[in-house]
């Protein structure tokens, strides 16, 4: 058990109890995160078994979109959470935010199909994210704030980095448990019931985050506010109700935390899908490339948080958001190149033409898409080149649909006179293995994960430096899961939206991009480093 305490008046800690109160801390929010990201490594898998047949584009979207709804309570998670975070500690606030992560987690594992038992499956489905949501909420904040507490002013950014590392590790396990089921039995017994394994093993995760949890002690900061009398009463007004902490909240948000969010997610979850379903990467090899990049890309979260203990957070977040906003375009172009360079020599000879038809009714594609059954010729021949990562136009043209597809002109929408015409202009049905370049595939997929690091690595001590103590459990959560929750967990969501319905794969980015850049003009201008903070306060 750590030895950290308050003593009246004075807070004694030792390098020793530091590094346990770290690498518990860690562990626990490693398995919280592994719950979080196994929903997104295999939404595309298990998604259409909780949804309608008969629209496989509503389906994907539905998934993600519904990956995207655990997103959504993440900032009232961090307002409940917070506030218990404020008034009665850290410790016992994220072993209740664990608690219900676990369980929510496990019982997806056991959640009946659509075929078994209608709509209920995705009524149920997206009510379990949603108290995922609920629930990391109010862990990372808490996580965070817990480990700054109990680090020397000089090595906030390196103790505190180290709980950014979770979040890539979270996906890492994630990854490995998912390869390692696929790997060990058949697609068809995989798809059926063994997507199911890396849900249930969230009970033997959680046993374990839950036993390490316990044997923590309450932050030494809290302890002195509690023993002073200065914890606040009412923690969210005096956060979000006070125009000066309520600017601060913005500020964090829209000069930070907004654009480490596209940034993290664009780079960790959408690449993986960006593989996988528009490249044709096996999804063996993807998650080798990706697992790969991540263990090469995850020291460098201790690294800048090192680093920005030495010269400061704020402009090594900044430099990542302007780089990541210039260069992530660039990358995911490099990673088709390298990845399927079958597709992209296609891509760039061809482009399809829909012409005419229904597609004069551009307003009602969007909602075309999360119909049951796509319906118009237009909405299903946009969705069908969209899943082959085929480039296309739309034309205003006559009363009458037609594809012209390499100088074939084609009479409305088949999907099987489409796909034989694509087969017979060239397009590649997988990336071909002996063709794909691995090492740099790795290479982009690393570069990637790299701007993550200049972002993220920093940022918890910097969010932590931002808030006074009686509050800061509920700032730091409310700016990190408002940021990540409503700006960052769509990212995958609107990413795929973008590129359907405009038939450009790279267009998905714009959205990471012009949000990056956003947030690196705020920042830039409207933000102070925090390095020389005091958090005793």
């Amino acid at each position: 058990m750590t030895t950290t305490t308050y003593q009246g008046g004075a807070i004694t800690a030792t390098a020793k109890d530091t590094r346990k109160v770290v690498l518990a801390a860690a562990l626990g929010t490693v398995f919280e995160w592994y719950d979080f990201f196994v929903y997104g490594s295999l939404a595309v898998v298990f998604g259409a078994m909780f949804f309608p047949k008969g629209n496989e584009t509503a389906a994907l979207l539905a998934a993600l979109a519904t990956f995207g709804a655990g997103f959504v309570l993440r900032p009232f998670g961090a307002i409940f959470f917070g506030r218990l975070g404020d008034m009665i500690g850290r410790k016992y606030t994220f072993l209740i935010t664990m608690l219900v992560m676990g369980l929510a987690t496990a019982a997806v594992g056991f959640l009946p199909t659509f075929e078994t038992i209608g709509w209920f499956a995705p009524a149920i489905l997206v009510s379990l994210r949603l108290l995922q949501g609920l629930a990391v909420g109010g862990e990372y904040g808490g996580a965070v704030t817990y480990v700054a507490e109990h680090s020397a002013a000089d090595r906030r950014g390196l103790t505190t980095s180290w709980m950014q590392i979770t979040a890539t590790l979270g996906l890492f396990l994630s990854l490995i448990v998912i390869l390692v089921c696929r790997q060990t039995m058949s697609a068809e017994a995989f798809a059926s019931w063994g997507w199911r394994i890396p849900f249930v093993l969230s009970i033997l995760l959680l046993a374990i985050s839950l036993y390490i949890r316990l044997k923590l002690e309450e932050s030494p900061v809290f302890q002195r506010i509690k023993a002073e009398g200065r914890t606040s009463k009412s923690p969210i007004k005096d956060t979000l109700g006070n125009a000066a902490s309520l600017k601060i909240v913005m500020l964090a948000i829209f000069g930070a935390v907004a654009g480490q969010a596209v940034i993290w997610y664009t780079g960790h979850f959408y690449s993986l899908y960006f593989m996988t379903s528009t490249l044709k990467i096996g999804y063996q090899s993807a998650y080798i490339y990706l697992t790969i990049a991540l263990v090469l890309g995850t020291p460098f979260f201790v690294l800048f948080g090192w680093l920005s203990d030495r010269i400061g957070r704020k402009w090594i977040m900044m430099i990542g958001m302007v780089a990541s906003a210039i260069l992530f375009i660039p990358i995911f172009q490099g990673l088709t190149f390298y990845g399927n360079p079958a597709l992209y020599e296609f891509r760039a000879k061809n482009t399809i033409v829909i012409d005419g038809g229904d597609c004069r009714e551009q307003q009602t594609f969007i909602g075309q898409l999360f119909q049951p059954k796509a319906t118009k010729d237009c909405t299903r021949a946009k969705a069908f080149l969209s899943s082959q990562a085929v480039p296309y136009e739309t034309r205003a043209g006559g009363q009458d649909l037609k594809l012209v597809i390499g100088g074939q002109t084609l009479n409305g929408y088949d999907e099987k006179t489409v796909r034989a015409a694509l087969d017979k202009l060239g397009l590649p049905k997988a990336a071909d293995p002996a063709r794909i370049n691995g090492p740099m595939v790795v290479l982009m997929l690393f570069a990637l994960v790299f701007l993550a690091t200049m972002v993220y690595g920093p940022i918890g001590a910097f969010l932590v430096e931002l808030f006074p103590t009686k509050v800061r459990y509920s700032g730091v959560s409310v700016a990190l899961q408002i940021g990540n929750g409503w700006i960052g967990g769509f990212a995958p969501f609107f990413a795929t939206m973008l590129v359907v319905s405009s038939g450009d794969i790279f267009r998905g980015l714009m959205y990471t991009v012009i949000v990056a850049a956003v947030t690196f003009v705020i920042g830039s201008l409207f933000i102070r480093d925090t390095r020389q903070n005091d958090i005793n306060l």
